[in-house]
């Protein structure tokens, strides 16, 4: 018999999984209560927007210029002076310039996969080799930081577009398991920005209505009643606290008001921009302050009007075209920088601003990064490739520096010249930014640090 295992590790006695969809996963709520099923002892006000650029962003035309390089490295895009004396950002990140001294940049990232699915599953556990149930940082947040609320502690906006078997392994759990994977939103292009976009996760099963939901809600009572008379376990109590819960979630407002972004003031929305990365990321503010723990959200940025390209949400992925300038990394369609970038600058612009304002970027994690970076030299097809020897990544908040540059890159981004960051380090980096201890367990025989063995880089702290 498979048991069920509560968030402190323990089985809980005699109840199997059949017993449990028995008792209370009819109408199709066995997900919802293991979703809530994340807990630990560990608490505090610490949270994450974790915002990936999948496809792999340009490294050298963003955040690690090379001015001085020939053209067929340092691209046709020019850099700016920022806030910070002695930092230059690409000339197409203007918002971001002038904020400079909220945020950090890592500028050595390296790993060893040029492929998309592993490249994105070794950077989203933090491992140069995980292993393939190896949990996502959002669900290690989850395990280790339970949501304080009733609501999902790990939330993903825009779900990714993979071929592969990475799919598979970010909407899981990992080996922490169901209880821990992705609260997912918005399928395909789906998204936020569109007014007819509706979040249909917390809607009740097909054909059940919410009344219907309710009676059920009475006769689980009624069960749990008369097994109380017959054992006061604690077990059968757990059980009772994630059924109130998953349906409080469904039946209830405040979760639904949390993806309502017609509650947000008209200017408030034109100010991350009417796209799909700026309204995806409102709404993970949104969801942070309902007390979501990690929220992820696939900066994709949309398209232009009438594209001819095929819809697909991994917009960073700039190879071009032979032959076709006209859809290279440098074009203004949806597929090239001068599309992309001003949509992402004045999106995260707005949301590390917001964060602020409100109080919360002392307390919120913002990380900037794809999987990757791409080829220092443009190839052929007036594009980049895949590269994943030097690469960049944008840290903010959760008393993390701001105005700092970690790492130098040599004279073509292509590899580090110094202070090479392992994916190790960059995870360790944002668990301790969210207050993770190093020996904190995941499970009765895995350890955060011991896992993953990095340090975390001192020097963006404090």
């Amino acid at each position: 018999m498979r048991s069920i295992v509560p968030h402190d590790g323990s089985r809980l006695p005699g109840i199997s999984r059949r017993r449990f969809v028995q008792l209370g996963a009819a109408g199709g709520l066995l997900t919802l209560p293991e979703l809530l099923r994340a807990g630990s002892a560990l608490r505090d006000d610490r949270s994450c927007i974790f915002i990936v650029q999948q496809g792999g962003p340009s490294h050298i035309d963003t955040w690690d210029m090379k001015p001085a390089a020939p053209l067929e490295i340092r691209g046709t895009l020019r850099p700016i002076s920022t806030t910070v004396p002695g930092t230059q950002v690409c000339e197409l990140l203007p918002r971001l310039a002038a904020r400079a001294d909220k945020y950090s940049l890592i500028r050595t990232l390296c790993h060893t996969s040029n492929d998309h699915d592993a490249g994105m599953h070794m950077f989203l556990t933090g491992r140069s080799a995980p292993p393939a149930d190896a949990p996502y940082l959002g669900s290690i947040a989850s395990r280790l930081r339970p949501a304080t609320r009733n609501f999902p502690a790990y939330v993903w906006i825009q779900e990714l577009e993979f071929q592969g078997s990475a799919s598979a392994r970010y909407s899981s759990g990992g080996h922490l398991g169901p209880a821990h994977a992705p609260f997912l939103i918005g399928r395909g292009t789906e998204n936020f920005a569109s007014e007819a976009f509706q979040v249909s996760a917390l809607d009740p099963p097909s054909g059940v209505s919410v009344e219907r939901l309710l009676d059920r809600r009475r006769l689980l009572e009624t069960v749990a009643s008369a097994e109380q008379g017959a054992s006061q376990s604690v077990a059968s109590g757990a059980l009772h606290n994630f059924q109130e819960r998953a349906f409080d979630l469904v039946t209830g407002p405040a979760a639904r008001q949390a993806f309502d972004l017609s509650r947000e003031p008209v200017e408030v929305r034109d100010r991350y921009g009417r796209h799909p990365v700026g309204q995806n990321l409102l709404a993970a503010r949104r969801l942070i302050e309902s007390g979501a723990r990690l929220v992820s959200v696939n900066a994709f940025t949309g398209f232009e009007p009438n594209t001819k390209w095929p819809p697909v949400v991994n917009v960073w992925d700039m190879h071009g075209a032979p032959g076709r300038p006209e859809v290279g990394i440098f074009s203004e369609n949806t597929y090239g920088l001068p599309w992309c970038l001003p949509r992402l600058d004045e999106a995260v612009s707005a949301l590390l601003d917001d964060l602020d304002e409100r109080g919360l970027l002392q307390t919120t994690l913002v990380v900037l990064a794809g999987e990757f970076g791409r080829t220092p030299r443009v190839n052929a097809q007036f594009g980049r490739d895949h590269y994943c020897s030097c690469f960049s990544a944008l840290v903010a908040g959760a008393g993390l520096r701001g105005g700092a540059v970690y790492g130098r890159s040599d004279n073509s981004a292509a590899f580090p010249a110094d202070r090479p960051v392992s994916l190790e380090d960059f995870s360790a980096t944002l668990l301790t930014a969210l207050g993770v201890p190093g020996n904190a367990p995941l499970d009765p025989s895995d350890f955060t640090r011991r896992a993953n063995a990095g340090e975390p880089i001192r020097e963006l702290f404090g």
